[in-house]
């Protein structure tokens, strides 16, 4: 209960003793974090290829240069060779870089992500409900 301005129980300056100096710990800020492309393939599984899902993503460059990255196949297939299928299929460059969480990633240049997943599923290496398309 507070006292009234013009009661003679109040006092000026009593109730500004719990009121000090704020720091911004203290104060609640929702600081906007950046876009994390791989945060919805972090949240549903593990590691590389735990539910047999292959993702096909696109990392953004300079300018109008980007990047396709497919990752999850199995480790029995040889991504070399997968690499030169693609890289000669698509007219594209491409390198198999590999990542101490994900396994080996196949990257390409350009937006390949439709091409990259026709081409596992006619080539029979994925089934089409197994791959994921990110981005955009």
């Amino acid at each position: 209960e507070q006292a009234r301005v013009d009661s003679p129980t109040f006092k000026w300056g009593a109730d500004l003793k719990n009121i000090g100096p704020r720091f911004m710990s203290e104060i609640d800020v929702q600081i906007p974090t950046t876009f994390d492309p791989f945060a919805e393939a972090n949240a549903e599984d593990s590691g590389a290829g735990s539910k047999e899902y292959v993702h096909i993503r696109i990392q953004q460059r300079n300018g109008r240069k980007s990047l396709t990255t497919v990752q999850g196949l199995k480790k029995e297939f040889s991504y070399n060779k997968i690499l030169k299928d693609l890289k000669k299929e698509f007219c594209c460059n491409g390198t198999v870089v590999q990542d101490p969480e994900l396994g080996q990633v196949i990257q390409l240049q350009g937006d390949q992500r439709k091409n990259v997943s026709t081409f596992l599923v006619q080539a029979g290496i994925v089934k089409k409900d197994h791959i994921k398309i990110h981005g955009f």
